[in-house]
Formats: structure tokens, C-alpha cells, sequence
């Protein structure tokens, strides 16, 4: 049985509702699928034998998200090595602005750095074109399950 851990960083609660529908439909798929919210992330360092989800939202000028950057900067300081790590990152952002996606390019950055693997490409959403980023997620399920399937 595939473990997946699912990490959001949020501003408004769109990331948040994003990953908790996402850990939704991971588990209707036969995975085990663990919430993790931003205050339970402080010493987190992902378990190489499962699969890392990050959804995040981005703030400002692309920065990554106040509830979540503790961990961030800890994985970046820590910077554990994590070569055996199959990872994914859901971006919600906005395109009208120059840093869309900002904080999901950080954290597919920084997972690459540490020698993680990403299982699918980065998935970016726009606000411009959906006001449901849910409904985007559960649709690239798709892609992440095949890709699940046939890495494991």
C-alpha cells in the first residue's frame, strides 16, 4: 500500500480545500492518504518509501505562504538528502501577476535540490481561468495515479 503525505500552504483556504479534497480522492483510489496541516510540519522531513504531495498557494511577490514557509526554511537549512522521494506540487496562483505560481516553483525547486524526484510535472493553477482549483486537482489525479502506478 502506497502512503502519500499531503502538505498545503494557504492564505485564504483555497490550497487547504484543495489538498483536503485531494487526500479525499487519494484514499477513494486505495492509497493511504495523510493531511498534514502547516502547524504539524515544524521538524517534517518526508519519509523517502512515500509520496509527497505539496499544494500552495503564493503571496506577494512569490513568496511562499506565511503558514508554511517555517517548513520550507527547514528543509532548507536541514537540507536532507532525499534521492529516493517521488514528490508532486500543486500550485495555485494567478497569471495576471509576473510571480504566478511562485511558491510552487520554490518548493519544486528546493525538493529537486535535495535529490527528490518529481513523479508528475509541476500542475499550475490559474485563478484567472477557475475559481474551483479543486476541480483542476481531482482532474490531474489522473495523471498522478498512472504515474504512481507505474513507478511503484
Amino acid at each position: 500500500m502506497v502512503n502519500v503525505n499531503l502538505v498545503y500552504g494557504t492564505v485564504y483556504g483555497s490550497a487547504q480545500f484543495t489538498a483536503e479534497t485531494l487526500a479525499k480522492e487519494i484514499t477513494a483510489l486505495g492509497f493511504n492518504a495523510t493531511l498534514m496541516k502547516p502547524n504539524e510540519l515544524a521538524d517534517f522531513i518526508p519519509k523517502e518509501s512515500e509520496h509527497l504531495i505539496v499544494v500552495c498557494s503564493t503571496t506577494g511577490q512569490g513568496e511562499v505562504t506565511e503558514d508554511i514557509y517555517p517548513w520550507f526554511a527547514h528543509l532548507k537549512t536541514t537540507a536532507p538528502y532525499l534521492p529516493k522521494l517521488k514528490y508532486s506540487i500543486v500550485g495555485l496562483g494567478d497569471s495576471s501577476y509576473d510571480t504566478f505560481c511562485g511558491a510552487a516553483k520554490q518548493f519544486d525547486a528546493l525538493l529537486s535540490e535535495l535529490g527528490a524526484q518529481a513523479l508528475t510535472p509541476r500542475l499550475e493553477i490559474d485563478a484567472t481561468e477557475t475559481m474551483e482549483p479543486e476541480l483542476e486537482a481531482t482532474k490531474w489525479l489522473t495523471t498522478w495515479h498512472a504515474a504512481v502506478v507505474n513507478k511503484v
